[in-house]
């Protein structure tokens, strides 16, 4: 009997057991087995496929998108839909599942409090309302770790907030835990995560701030630490997250929005975020999606949008790629990834 092996690493540099493609054991003689392993690394990178969810165009929309990260054309497939048809929500991924917290249904000024979730293996139906964030808010951002989901800041009306919630994927009722506060209470930004903790950047304050915020996954109460800033103050833009960096792409630095990718380490403690390269164009109100080795957005405006771009994590200069589109024109919708 003979095996064929490969190499493959499955630990990475954090000693945690990173996402992998499928491992194949075979026999001349036997069927080949095919073993997938997803270990408990981050959720911010996925190894199969993109979500994304909900959205705004020309009313509030509940349609949940998926496309593989291996998109190089064609358009993304509509696998199901919200609890809620509702806009400036959030998404947060779990191994198996996503959800997707907050944000505004119709009218426009009303907020909720909603956490839905849905499996990855979402094929046809509708996602499942599990429970409620502590505050009804909109244009708030997301973060995951292992075991659990977090938003930070937002609108709550008539203000901006502060509050960072926690809430675990195993969650079937009840009320997510305010654990914490950013360093400024802010609407309209970006979120990333690393294995230990979460990271929030740029928004309004009113003000539009370059502000990096950074807390541990394990916070219970506290502040987060602002370790350093963005390249320009911005806006409505979205964030990814490799193994060693963040991303925050696109936003509206002023008036008029811009195609920048900002690269940050999750090490940094102070300075300044990389400008390393520029989306397809010039857009805001984008969802941001990893995989292991690449970011991606999707949808956006102006005009409102259904393109994807795709850009590699080693970028250090140069454009996005515009791989493919959703199934419809969106803006201010959540994302996530399998």
């Amino acid at each position: 009997m003979a095996i064929k092996t490969i190499t493959r690493t499955v630990i990475n540099d954090n000693g945690k057991l990173q996402n992998s493609p499928a491992l194949t054991v075979s026999h001349p003689s036997a069927e080949e087995t095919v073993v997938n392993v997803k270990g408990p690394g981050p959720p911010a990178q996925g190894t199969v496929a993109a979500f994304t969810s909900g959205g705004y165009y020309p009313t509030h929309q509940s349609t949940i998108d998926k496309f593989p990260f291996t998109i190089s054309g064609g358009t993304a497939t509509n696998v199901g839909d919200l609890s809620q048809a509702r806009s400036q929500l959030t998404g947060q991924s779990s191994s198996t599942d996503g959800f997707a917290s907050g944000g505004t249904i119709s009218p426009g000024t009303t907020r909720v409090t909603t956490i839905d979730k849905f499996s990855f293996s979402i094929s046809s139906g509708n996602a499942t309302d599990i429970g409620d964030l502590s505050q009804a808010r909109t244009a708030l951002t997301g973060q995951s770790s292992s075991t659990d989901g977090f938003t930070s800041a937002g609108r709550e009306a008539p203000a901006r907030v502060t509050t960072i919630d926690k809430f675990p994927f195993s969650i079937s009722s009840g009320t997510a835990t305010d654990v914490g506060d950013l360093s400024q209470a802010r609407d309209y930004l970006a979120g990333q995560s690393s294995s230990t903790d979460g990271f929030a950047s740029g928004g309004s304050t009113p003000t539009k701030v370059t502000t990096i915020d950074k807390f541990p996954f394990n916070i219970s109460s506290g502040t987060a630490s602002d370790v350093g800033d963005l390249s320009t103050v911005r806006n409505g833009l979205t964030g990814q997250s490799s193994s060693t960096d963040g991303f925050a792409s696109g936003g509206a630095p002023g008036i008029f929005a811009a195609a920048t990718i900002d690269k940050f380490p999750f090490n940094i403690s102070s300075g300044t975020a990389s400008d390393v390269g520029d989306l397809t164009t010039a857009k805001t109100s984008m969802s941001g999606h990893s995989s292991g080795t690449d970011g991606f957005t999707s949808g956006g405006t102006p005009p409102v949008l259904s393109t994807i771009d795709k850009f590699p994590f080693n970028i250090s200069g140069g454009s996005a790629t515009n791989v493919g589109d959703l199934s419809r024109i969106t803006r201010e919708s959540a994302g996530h990834q399998d």
